[in-house]
């Protein structure tokens, strides 16, 4: 049997960087945004539809900023910027509310909120 010696590994975040990307979460809240601008014009049935595929892009959108948020954000951020927590719980609270609707200031209010979590995540690189 092969031996593996294992020597110890130092990154920045859970693996090293470059495995994290708030891209994630917009393109599934584009994906919402989308659905919110077509959702009048559809029939009873895609309604339905929209509405579970609307539920599933937003529960991506909060996994990619909680995986950010916990796995990629630390200490030093927080001291860095010092409004980092409020901005990941509006933006993944904003996820909530989008849920609940499909009007898209709500959906569009997400993205800009994204948005401002990928400003601050392409300061720390």
């Amino acid at each position: 049997m092969k031996k593996f010696s294992i020597a110890p590994v130092y990154a920045h975040c859970d693996l090293p960087c470059g495995v994290y990307d708030p891209d994630q979460a917009r393109i599934e809240a584009e994906s919402v945004h989308g659905i919110n601008q077509k959702y009048d014009g559809l029939n009873q049935e895609d309604k339905w539809r929209a509405v579970m595929i609307k539920e599933q892009r937003l529960e991506l959108v909060k996994h990619h900023l909680w995986v950010i948020w916990t796995d990629y954000a630390k200490p030093e951020h927080v001291e860095a910027t010092p409004d980092l927590h409020d901005l990941f719980w509006r933006a993944t609270k904003q996820a909530g509310q989008a849920k609940k609707s499909t009007d898209t200031s709500d959906s569009q209010k997400l993205l800009d909120l994204i948005a401002e979590v990928s400003e601050w995540f392409e300061s720390t690189k």
